[in-house]
């Protein structure tokens, strides 16, 4: 089965515009953008056919161009990475069999979180679109509780049933633990990676669909899915020692250079 990672890059972000021009600086002290190392990346992924940047912005072309990506220039109208990812499958044709959406604030995902994740879509053909899922040990539970007493959006949970298929995605952290984690514990919540693999028919559809009000509420597009009864499979992957964490907030720049910092990565 043919694979495409699309990697969707929007200047004009609400909560943080340029984000995918910000500079991230690795253990070396080198600083590159949000989406080079976003499609580095995607180009360590193994098994895919095509890596493309989808974006509606020249500024964002030229760069991308500069550092040897391929890129699809989409609509400004598109409403999410979902829609982009669409509309870039649409401009090449709809000849992949599977569409790998890795956003471009995702810099940190692990090449093993989007391999399992296509193999997991591959392996079920009930899902309409398969995306993983990372257990918490207390150190990132801990995190997403003191980003919400700040009043900041860090990563989305995700709760499902016992055959891995979604339940719900929030903002908020769910389900809800009174208790207290040391660091290295697992705890009973995951955290929702925002990376996405969808067939080309859930994908076609979801592009003609209205948004609905969960999605409107919380602001995550694949309650879109859910809100019209497709199945997204849940996918478990090990952050083996790795360390997760997307750029949402100006303030995500210095965790993430941290993380950085201390896994090594240059």
């Amino acid at each position: 089965m043919s694979v495409l990672i699309v990697i969707p890059a929007r200047y004009a972000s609400t909560r943080y515009p340029g984000k995918p021009l910000v500079e991230l600086k690795g253990a070396s002290g080198e600083a590159r953008s949000l989406v080079r190392r976003s499609w580095e990346a995607a180009m360590a992924v193994k098994g895919v056919d095509r890596v493309v940047v989808a974006t509606d912005d020249e500024r964002i072309r030229a760069h991308a161009q500069g550092f040897g990506a391929e890129v699809v220039m989409t609509s400004e109208a598109c409403r999410n990475g979902t829609e982009r990812c669409a509309e870039a499958q649409a401009v090449l044709g709809w000849k992949y069999d599977i569409v790998v959406n890795l956003q471009g604030d995702a810099p940190l995902t692990p090449a093993w979180f989007v391999e399992d994740l296509v193999a997991g879509l591959k392996a079920d053909r009930g899902a309409d679109v398969a995306t993983p899922v990372l257990r918490c040990d207390g150190r990132a539970l801990n995190g997403f509780l003191e980003d919400r007493r700040n009043g900041r959006v860090g990563g989305t949970t995700a709760v499902f049933t016992r055959d891995r298929r979604a339940l719900y995605f929030s903002k908020e952290v769910v389900p809800f633990t009174s208790r207290s984690y040391a660091d290295s514990e697992h705890t009973p919540v995951f955290h929702h990676v925002g990376v996405y693999a969808y067939r080309p028919g859930a994908l076609r559809d979801y592009a003609g669909w209205d948004m609905g009000p969960l999605e409107n509420l919380e602001g995550l597009e694949q309650l879109r899915f859910l809100e019209r009864g497709r199945q997204i499979l849940c996918v478990e992957v090990e952050a083996k020692g790795r360390q997760f964490w997307e750029l949402n907030n100006p303030s995500d720049v210095a965790r993430i250079e941290a993380m950085m910092a201390e896994m090594g990565m240059a």
